[in-house]
C-alpha cells in the first residue's frame, strides 16, 4: 500500500497545496511550526477519520475559511489501481467522508481502508505516560484490523457513560427513589458486562500478538542487551486467556457480572464505574523491572519504538498489505544509535518522514527517493 498524492484546501496553514509521494522513503523538512505535522495529520485523518492531536475539528479549518477539504489518492498492493478518500470539514455541520466518490455512512465501514502507522514524539512517551495513552494506542490499532471492535468499544463507552450518570443520580438521592434507581443498575450491569467482555477478549488477543513480536524487535533495537516482556493488565478477567474466555464464555460473563455487582457500593460512593476495560493498562518489564516506573529514558524510548514496530508487523500480517509509516519528527528525539536501528527496520515500506534536519550518515542510510521542503505554506521538491 502506498500514497500517491495528497491535496489540501484551507487545511490549517495551507490554502491550497498538492504533494506527490514516492513509493519508498519521503522526507519532508523545514523549520519548526511551518506545517510539516499538518501534512501527516491530514493523512492520518484519511485512515482513522480523526486527528491524532486532541483538537476540535473546527480548529483544523483555516482560520479565515468556513470549510476545508482533504483528498488523498492511494494504491493497494493487491489491487494496483487508484483509490480515493475525500474528507470535507465544515464549521457548521458534521464532516463528510467519501471513498471512491461514494459517501461513507458509518465510520466503522470506513476504518481499515487506508492503513497507516503514525509515530510521533508523543509515542516515544507511551511507556511513561498514563494508562489512558496506552488504551488509546490499543483502540486505534485494533480498530484498523477489526471493524467489529469499533462498534464494541463505541457501545461499551455509551453504556459506561449512562451507568456513570445513573451512579451520580443514586449518590444524591435518598429514600424509595434511591432504591428504585439502584434497581435500574441491574440492566446496565448486564449490558456493560456483555460489551466489556468482548472488548477485553479482543484486547487480550492483540496483546498476545504484540508480546510475541516485541521480544525479537526489542532485542534487535537494544543490540541484544534487553528482553522486553509485555502483558495486559485487567482487573476483571486478569490472567484468563482469550482462548479460555471463548471456550467458557458463560462462566466468564458471570464472573464479570459478579465483580461489577461487588463493586456497586464503591461505584455509587465515587459516582464512577471503578472496574472495566476503561481502566486497563499494558505493562512493560525488563529483567523483572517495571520500566513504566523505573526504566531510564532510553529504555522507555526504545520500548516505544519496539511497540510501534510490533504494531506495524501485526497490521501487515492481518491485512496482507504493507501499511504506510508516518514518522513525525521522531529522529530529533532519538540518539544516533537508535536513529540507525529505526532506519534498519524500515524495509520495503512507504515511509513519510518529517524533520528539521537529519544527520548525513542517517540520511545516507535512508536513501530517500523524494525530499520536500516546507516554507511559507508551500512545498518545494528538492534534488
Amino acid at each position: 500500500m502506498y500514497i500517491k498524492k495528497l491535496k489540501l484546501k484551507n487545511y490549517r496553514n495551507y490554502e491550497e497545496v498538492e504533494v506527490d509521494f514516492d513509493k519508498k522513503i519521503n522526507i519532508i523538512y523545514g523549520d519548526n511550526a511551518v506545517g510539516k505535522t499538518n501534512l501527516l495529520e491530514s493523512i492520518y485523518m484519511c485512515s482513522t477519520s480523526k486527528s491524532h492531536r486532541n483538537v476540535k475539528e473546527n480548529d483544523i479549518i483555516n482560520f479565515n475559511k468556513e470549510e476545508a477539504h482533504i483528498k488523498l489518492i492511494y494504491v493497494k498492493d493487491r489491487e494496483e489501481k487508484n483509490q480515493t478518500i475525500d474528507i470535507q470539514l465544515n464549521k457548521d455541520s458534521k464532516k463528510g467522508i467519501a471513498k471512491n466518490g461514494i459517501k461513507v455512512e458509518k465510520i466503522s465501514d470506513f476504518l481499515g481502508e487506508l492503513n497507516v502507522i503514525l509515530f510521533s514524539p508523543e509515542d516515544l512517551n507511551i511507556i511513561k505516560d498514563g494508562p489512558q495513552v496506552r488504551r488509546k494506542f490499543l483502540n486505534v490499532e485494533i480498530s484498523q484490523i477489526d471493524r467489529i471492535y469499533v462498534s464494541l468499544i463505541q457501545n461499551y463507552n455509551k453504556i459506561l457513560n449512562q451507568r456513570n450518570a445513573l451512579l451520580k443520580d443514586i449518590h444524591k438521592e435518598v429514600g424509595n427513589n434511591r432504591d428504585y434507581l439502584i434497581s435500574m443498575l441491574d440492566t446496565y450491569d448486564e449490558q456493560i458486562s456483555k460489551y466489556g467482555m468482548e472488548v477485553i477478549k479482543k484486547r487480550k488477543e492483540n496483546i498476545k500478538k504484540i508480546a510475541e513480536k516485541i521480544i525479537n524487535i526489542h532485542l534487535l533495537i537494544s543490540d541484544k542487551k534487553e528482553k522486553l516482556i509485555v502483558d495486559y493488565e485487567n482487573d476483571i478477567l486478569e490472567n484468563d486467556s482469550e482462548k479460555e474466555i471463548s471456550e467458557n464464555y458463560d462462566y466468564f460473563l458471570d464472573k464479570y457480572l459478579k465483580k461489577i455487582k461487588e463493586t456497586r457500593e464503591i461505584d455509587i460512593k465515587n459516582q464512577y464505574t471503578m472496574i472495566g476495560p476503561h481502566r486497563d493498562d499494558i505493562s512493560f518489564f525488563i529483567d523483572e523491572k517495571d520500566i513504566r516506573k523505573f526504566g531510564s529514558q532510553g529504555q522507555k524510548k526504545t520500548a516505544g519504538i519496539s511497540l510501534k514496530l510490533s504494531e506495524l508487523d501485526i497490521l501487515k500480517e492481518k491485512i496482507n498489505e504493507t501499511p504506510v509509516l508516518l514518522l513525525d519528527d521522531v529522529f530529533s528525539e532519538l540518539d544516533e544509535s537508535r536513529q540507525k536501528l529505526l532506519v534498519k527496520n524500515i524495509v520495503d515500506i512507504q515511509t513519510i518522514i518529517t524533520c528539521t534536519g537529519i544527520k548525513k550518515n542517517v540520511f545516507d542510510l535512508l536513501k530517500p527517493e523524494k525530499v520536500l521542503k516546507v516554507s511559507d505554506n508551500k512545498i518545494i521538491e528538492k534534488g
